[in-house]
């Protein structure tokens, strides 16, 4: 599968806005973007109006890029997402939310998706006591993610629930960190989902 291997700073460069992928460090003074606010590359200072595909272009890899998965997933979560009835913007961000690996980084036990991803593939969580190692696992409604017995003591773990708190858990998802368990208390709703998206702009790209 392929990855990207670049330094993740250059992606919240060219997007203009924090995709705090490198967790902690998108809060502090060392932040890419604070310190260099404007796009990489030999002409990233230049002044460029986006066309209106241009403005659609950006938002799609702004979401690729947030939730860490490639254009043919992403492009089969829209496909998926407008089948369903209601707003298919707002039902793809839905289906991405509800990833397995992002619910471990929305719970606070990882500090980025990336991290969040890896814990799921090397077996440390169960979600309804059952070993779970796809990242992209669906929860559903009721669902508790726990840490394994066995993982309890990994520092990045540890690390990530002291954290917790500056980043904060979203309203459909209930945490008890002294236990590292989660659960899922309802689907995300549109307004749950702080995030610096115009999805309509991705379902018009995808709609031409």
């Amino acid at each position: 599968m392929a990855r990207y291997l670049d330094s993740v700073c250059r992606l919240c460069r060219r997007e203009g806005v924090k995709l705090f992928l490198k967790g902690n460090r998108c809060l502090s003074d060392k932040c890419a973007l604070d310190r260099r606010n404007y796009a990489p590359g030999q002409h990233g200072q230049s002044r460029v109006k986006l066309s209106e595909y241009g403005m659609q272009l950006r938002e799609k890899q702004k979401g690729k890029r947030i939730y860490g998965i490639m254009e043919r997933q992403f492009r089969n979560y829209f496909r998926t997402a407008d089948r369903k009835k209601g707003v298919t913007g707002e039902s793809l961000l839905q289906l991405l939310e509800r990833r397995i690996d992002n619910v471990v980084y929305r719970l606070g036990f990882a500090p980025t998706r990336k991290l969040a991803r890896q814990l799921v593939r090397h077996n440390h969580l169960t979600v309804n006591s059952r070993k779970v190692n796809i990242p992209s696992y669906m929860v559903k409604k009721g669902d508790i993610i726990e840490i394994r017995e066995k993982s309890r003591d990994l520092e990045v773990i540890k690390n990530s629930l002291k954290e917790v708190d500056k980043r904060g858990v979203p309203a459909w998802l209930q945490l008890d960190s002294s236990s590292m368990k989660g659960v899922v208390q309802n689907l995300p709703t549109r307004e749950e989902i702080n995030l610096p998206l115009q999805e309509h702009l991705i379902v018009e790209l995808y709609s031409k």
